[in-house]
């Protein structure tokens, strides 16, 4: 009996070292290099983010405003650039005619003076509107963008155009897989090199709709993040990455992250292995996934020397942030 228990205790803290060294970042892969910076929607309008719910038209609620910049625009893409981003997050609607309108709204009613939802509507309707007209910081008094923002609302056709070789992650912002199949159509359509990238998620519906027609783009949904990740705290410790990653778009909430096996070192090298594109994000507290890293607090979370993606609200100040370091 002595024996036996004590094989058991050996083999225990055999295994608890093998776990210990096959993760550690103390003998992982040096982390080496920047960031790779995700602009959420560009450089944006901040606002209020107390009680948001998905019915909240967070146009109505911004904060004074700082720049003179619209989400989803050419101007804010281009200012986003500029100002650091590797990457601008974008989100499309299809229209009646066979576009693709960069909107991030279900419906028109809260950003412009339009109505209606934003997909039952044609692309030469929609760049007709303004979508400036509903965004005010004082609760009416004043609407500081309306009139601005006419004709300024772009199709992704146009977004691709204006920056040939610029990266970007694309959201479709429904559940209709009929949608990932005339976004997978559009993809597929374009040069291999154009695809290499460009990166799409959304509803699970849409994202498996648009796989098999764009197998090398990476695409994320609610099950493909949850089935990569679950698996990979399964198992991880192993060292395997799991198929579901492969190819894939993940976010990683950065309360989550210290979870992983291997983080940061050797969890982003197994995961670059597979192809995969990781972006830490804010904190998740349930509902919604996340939001994005955008105070000093969440940067200083980030470990030393992190070369992995972060994705941001605030693009301007988290680049100059990390360029700071260097």
């Amino acid at each position: 009996m002595r024996r036996t228990i004590r094989y058991l205790a050996f083999f225990l803290i055999g295994f608890a070292g093998f776990i210990f060294l096959n993760n550690t970042s103390l003998l992982g892969p040096r982390l080496s290099g920047k960031p790779v910076l995700l602009a959420h929607r560009g450089i944006a309008q901040r606002f209020d983010e107390r009680g948001v719910t998905s019915d909240t038209c967070t146009a109505s609620r911004i904060l004074p405003p700082t720049h003179g910049y619209l989400e989803n625009t050419i101007a804010s893409m281009r200012a986003s650039f500029e100002a650091g981003a590797d990457i601008v997050e974008l989100d499309v609607h299809p229209t009646t005619d066979g576009h693709f309108a960069v909107f991030h709204d279900w419906t028109l009613d809260c950003r412009t003076n339009g109505h209606g939802v934003t997909r039952e509507q044609p692309m030469s309707l929609l760049k007709t509107l303004d979508i400036g007209y509903g965004y005010t910081a004082d609760g009416g008094k004043t609407y500081p963008f309306r009139n601005k923002g006419i004709g300024l609302m772009p199709s992704l056709a146009q977004v691709l155009k204006t920056f040939p070789d610029r990266s970007f992650v694309i959201n479709v912002k429904s559940n209709d897989p009929s949608e990932g199949l005339k976004l997978g159509a559009l993809l597929k359509a374009l040069p291999e090199k154009r695809r290499a990238n460009l990166m799409v998620y959304g509803g699970d519906r849409p994202m498996a709709a648009l796989r098999p027609l764009a197998p090398d783009v990476r695409t994320m949904s609610r099950a493909s993040l949850k089935g990569c990740l679950f698996r990979y705290i399964t198992y991880g410790w192993t060292g395997v990455t799991p198929a579901k990653c492969n190819t894939a778009l993940v976010f990683v909430p950065i309360n989550v992250a210290p979870w992983l096996w291997g983080w940061p070192n050797r969890f982003l090298d197994r995961m670059n292995s597979a192809g995969v594109s990781v972006f830490v994000v804010g904190p998740y507290r349930g509902g919604d996934f996340s939001t994005g890293i955008d105070t000093a607090e969440e940067l200083t979370r980030l470990p030393e020397g992190y070369n992995g993606g972060v994705l941001t609200n605030e693009i301007d100040v988290v680049a100059s942030w990390f360029g700071s370091r260097h």
